[in-house]
Parts: structure tokens; sequence; C-alpha cells
């Protein structure tokens, strides 16, 4: 049985101005939604963690497992206008935002989609919620907003003007994030950086 409801996505709209993105509420049907925070990954320190490094209970992993399935890659690909067949899968998780988090910014030149997926139930914060850009000048020029909620997904282009970032929230905030890379070269990297940050941070809150 499916985890995801990718029928939803591909009869979602998708803008292309002024970058290609769609948002898709109840991409993870409410029931799953549930077992997945279940099981979700505990993670009390900001910023993003590589699978490997994370503990998490079986409808997680099923999810995860799906996720790097070609049926969604090929989904994700067709919806957004991009040949994806040949592009490597990373996936990291976040748990908790700190305050200076969200600072407008573009994503990595080596990713090609990135795709948000949502675990946060009745989200009233104005903070922490999601703006995707016109600019890279202000917080308010946006496009949209979408709140972290549960089943919640956002995927775009990684586009040189695909500006995104959310005011200001410190907490739980949790959220797993999908990419397609150029190379495979680059999915080691990416994965080398995450380990290697995940394992600073728990350094320093050992100390």
């Amino acid at each position: 049985m499916s985890m995801i409801d990718l029928g939803r996505l591909r009869s979602a709209a998708v803008a292309v101005d002024p970058f290609e993105h769609c948002v898709v509420p109840g991409f993870i049907p409410d029931d799953v939604a549930s077992e997945v925070e279940r099981d979700f990954p505990f993670i009390d320190q900001g910023g993003s963690f590589p699978l490997a490094m994370l503990d998490y209970g079986p409808a997680f992993r099923s999810l995860v497992d799906e996720l790097y399935g070609d049926e969604v890659r090929e989904a994700f690909g067709r919806q957004l206008g991009i040949d994806l067949t040949e592009s490597p899968t990373t996936i990291t998780v976040r748990g908790r935002a700190r305050a200076k988090d969200g600072r407008i910014h573009i994503d990595s030149s080596t990713k090609l989609v990135t795709v948000l997926i949502y675990f946060n139930r009745n989200w009233q914060a104005e903070g922490g919620r999601l703006r995707l850009l016109r600019s890279r000048n202000s917080m308010d020029d946006m496009i949209t907003e979408i709140p972290p909620e549960s089943g919640m997904l956002v995927a775009f282009r990684c586009r040189e003007n695909a500006w995104h970032g959310h005011k200001p929230f410190d907490g739980v905030r949790r959220s797993i994030q999908l990419n397609w890379v150029v190379s495979a070269a680059a999915a080691r990297r990416s994965d080398r950086r995450h380990r290697l940050s995940g394992v600073l941070k728990r350094m320093r809150l050992a100390g």
C-alpha cells in the first residue's frame, strides 16, 4: 500500500513564474502522516541530518523507501519539466528550527529539484511558514506562503532565482527534504557535509 498520494501531485497546478513550483496539501494522507509522526526520528538540534545518522521507526522507513522509488522520480520530473532519470536522490531530515534559520536563500547549484514534506500538526505560529519569493530583497515579496502542516508538500526547480525562506521560529519543525542532484559525486559530497555537520553539532551539545 502506497504511503503517498502521487495522484494529488500529478493533478496539482504547477506555476512557472518566476520559477517552477507546486504545492500539494495531503500528499501524505492523514492516517499515514500520523504513523510517520509517531516513528519520526527524534532530533533535538537545528540543521539537516542524513538518514544514516538517525534512528526511526517502521512507518518512517517505509515512507523513505517509497520516496527513493523510480515512480516518484518520474512523477516529480514530469510535473516540473525536467528529466531526472539519471539524477541521484538525496534525503535529509530536520526536527527543529532555530531563530537564525530561514534566511532568504537559493539551494546549492548541484541540486536540480527540492521537495519538502512537513510533519507538524496544527501549525499556529506566524514564523516557520515557508515563503517562495520573487527576489532576494524582501521576505514580504512572496509568491506564496506554505504552512508546514502534516502531509503538506512543496516542490520547486532549483533555479538561480528560486529564492525562499521563512520568518524566524524557534522550536519543533519537522520535515523531510528530498533532492535530485546533478551527479553521484554531488550526492556523496552532500552526505559527507551533513554527516560532518551532524557530528559537530552533537559534539558541541555533549560539551
